[in-house]
């Protein structure tokens, strides 16, 4: 009898080192799923700043072009002596 209970500690001891290496790949192929799922959210974020940066440099440019154009009447103005001002 003693034997018997030996087997059936032995068996279960198998099936709990079965058990664990089956967790242990388990867990190494998720950690290296989110590992590149991180790399890829990595990815978007650099190129969403690189394009918010693009967005920006747009902005002011197209603001100093504004500004520029803002001028041109009142130096035509005041070339032409146009000035309202007595």
């Amino acid at each position: 009898m003693t034997a018997n209970v030996e087997n059936l500690i032995l068996e279960m001891l198998r099936a709990l080192r079965n058990d664990v290496q089956t967790l242990r790949t388990e867990t190494r192929q998720g950690f290296a799923e989110q590992k590149q799922r991180t790399g890829g959210v990595e990815a978007a974020i650099v190129k969403a700043r690189g394009d918010n940066l693009s967005t920006q440099e747009d902005v002011y440019r197209q603001q100093t072009t504004m500004d520029r154009l803002a001028e041109r009447p009142d130096r035509v103005e005041k070339r032409l002596e146009l000035n309202s001002n007595p």
